[in-house]
């Protein structure tokens, strides 16, 4: 929902005569290249905008199978809870300073393929790497010398041969108390179960990170796409399909994880219901990313820079023409009058009257003078921000936009508190199984039956999610965005402590629906705002060490700001969620901090500035 704010301002043209000439221009102009790009200022069906928001289903699928095993199969090789999350804190630090510089290659690539595919194209192999290292990380690691499972040892064979010896003389009886007997001098950890996976870990960790990072940096070139080869009077239904195509491809994808493929031919033939979810989000992504990829031709950069009329219409576009052609008109009316008084004055003897209708003629033909903020606009919005464009818009941030990322931040630890480690949570305090016991213990199969369980949890949460987004605008209208925001973030505090306090399968299934609330106005709320704020006023900061020049804050700059809170929240929850999990003891604390964080959400969002919505 990230255009969704910036909808507003285009709405005022779509009538407009002048916009409407400038688009047919503009299209007849593409049409005439060596390639057709007509499509690009042309109106779409609710089908093109399907196939080029294809790619965001096929995401929606990798983070179904990332938020639903990821976290089992880090503990099922070893690695502790504390460990684990920060694991997950790996992927948004590097985010952090990468994603400002992907859009920025984004932004320059001179493929003949356009801007925003061939990194797609790039991040999606990535991804498909990525989901392939994760599931299969055990297989490869024992092709390294992994010795996997060991197995708990046998007391017995740590007795000296003449004590087993006699112990296998006199029966089973006597064996049955010497075991009794000699077990205090076996140490414990020896007895516990134990696991050789250090290959699988490393392969693990590195496919996690390429996943979940991949994953992220996806959607700025699918999105940038999407609005690229759409006209602006399209971007709120392209933004909508793009919403749907989201919740429908969570929603499958989580209840795809809820089934239990061990007992199916496929399953076993993949080698079990981890790996099988894997293998076809895989094959489906791949599908949705070929679906979009080659749904509608991209116009190159070179072309981009060489022909002004190939270029997108922009407000600032839209203001310079109009500018122009009132210069013109004005001109041909200081002609018109000047010609009017030499047919007044022909019989004059002024010779300077003419030499007057020449200098407005050749006026005339000048190209006419263009507001200078205008131009200052349109220059803003082609800027690249670099990273530390990024963390100077942080630092010299406006109150309003401070208290919304503040909100969002919190929104985002709530919302990542509870999807990352929902099935894990689930698993070990619902169902009471264990994820670190052997794979053959009834322990380890409860905990797999457990995240299952989560699975259709969380589709629940998908499925409400889409249905909480298709809802927001018209409950802005009844109820206003101040309750609607805040109401929703109390509504789900309440829903996560309720599920941490009687945690049971009605309470998961249930309950799992708000957590889609704090979903559905992460996407939507902030990017509303922003275009309020933008669209009723222009929030503005000096530039260091310049006292008099003052510069605009760009939409898509604070876009990025907002935005940019989901890194934050990542690198917390990873850093912080292991310890606390640690120290409780349980992973009821996941669910506790998401309804402790909505709940801080919530007050943050009471002191946004909502303007007229």
């Amino acid at each position: 929902m990230v255009a969704g704010g910036g909808t507003n301002f285009h709405s005022d043209f779509i009538n407009d005569p002048v916009v409407q000439e400038m688009r047919r221009v503009r299209e007849e102009n593409a049409r005439r290249q060596k390639q057709d790009y007509s499509h690009v200022f042309r109106r779409k069906t609710r089908f093109d905008f399907i196939r080029i928001s294809a790619v965001i289903m096929g995401m929606e699928f990798v983070y179904s199978a990332e938020t639903a095993f990821v976290s089992p199969i880090l503990l099922g090789i070893g690695i502790e809870h504390h460990l684990m999350t920060m694991v997950w804190g790996i992927s948004p630090l590097i985010g952090f300073f990468m994603s400002p510089v992907i859009g920025s290659v984004s932004d320059r690539c001179r493929s003949r393929f356009g801007r925003r595919r061939p990194v797609l194209l790039a991040l999606g192999i990535g991804l498909i790497i990525g989901c392939l290292l994760v599931p299969y990380g055990k297989n490869i690691g024992s092709w390294f010398g992994d010795l996997g499972e060991l197995g708990p040892v046998d007391p017995l064979t740590l007795l000296e041969p003449s004590t087993a010896l006699l112990v296998d003389l006199n029966g089973t009886a006597a064996t049955d108390a010497l075991r009794a007997y000699n077990f205090y001098r076996i140490d414990e950890e020896i007895a516990e179960h134990r696991v050789d996976y250090r290959w699988a870990i490393v392969i693990t960790i590195i496919g996690t990170i390429l996943m979940d990072f991949n994953a992220d940096n996806c959607m700025t070139p699918s999105r940038a796409y999407l609005l690229d080869v759409c006209v602006p009077e399209d971007h709120g239904r392209a933004c909508s399909t793009f919403s749907i195509l989201a919740g429908l491809g969570g929603s499958i994808g989580y209840a795809m994880g809820g089934i239990n493929w061990d007992e199916t031919s496929f399953g076993e033939f993949l080698g079990g219901s981890i790996k099988t979810v894997f293998t076809l989000v895989v094959i489906i992504f791949a599908i949705c990313l070929i679906v979009s990829m080659t749904s509608f031709r991209e116009i190159p950069l070179e072309l981009l820079e060489a022909d002004e009329l190939l270029r997108p219409m922009t407000e600032a576009t839209i203001k310079k023409e109009k500018a122009r052609r009132d210069q013109q008109i004005f001109t041909i009316k200081d002609v018109s009058k000047t010609l009017t008084a030499q047919l007044q004055a022909i019989q004059s003897p002024d010779h300077a009257v003419p030499q007057k209708i020449n200098n407005a003629l050749v006026d005339a033909e000048q190209p006419p003078p263009v507001d200078g903020a205008l131009e200052e606009e349109e220059e803003e919005e082609s800027m690249n921000m670099s990273p530390k464009d990024f963390i100077k818009s942080i630092v010299m941030m406006p109150k309003s936009i401070a208290i919304l990322c503040l909100t969002n931040l919190f929104c985002w630890m709530s919302h990542l508190s509870y999807a990352l480690y929902f099935t894990d949570f689930v698993g070990e305090e619902v169902f009471g199984g264990n994820p670190a016991a052997p794979n053959a213990s009834a322990d380890y199969q409860l905990f797999l039956e457990g995240v299952r369980y989560g699975c259709f949890g969380m589709a629940i949460y998908s499925i409400a999610c889409s249905t909480y987004s298709f809802t927001i605008e018209k409950l802005i209208k009844v109820l206003k965005a101040r309750t609607v925001y805040c109401g929703g973030l109390f509504i789900d505090a309440i829903g996560m402590c309720c599920m941490a306090l009687f945690p049971n399968k009605v309470t998961v299934f249930v309950l799992s629906a708000t957590g889609g609330m704090v979903y559905a106005l992460l996407f939507t709320m902030p990017f509303l705002l922003l275009g309020q704020y933008h669209a009723k006023g222009t929030f503005k900061v000096s530039k260091p060490g310049v006292e008099t020049h003052e510069r605009k804050r760009g939409l898509a700059t604070d876009i990025a700001v907002v935005g940019g809170m989901i890194f934050v929240a990542q690198i917390i929850v990873a850093l912080g969620m292991g310890s606390l999990i640690t120290a409780f003891g349980t992973t009821s604390v996941v669910v506790f901090s998401a309804s402790i964080c909505s709940a801080l959400a919530g007050l943050c969002a009471t002191q946004i500035v909502y303007m007229d919505l």
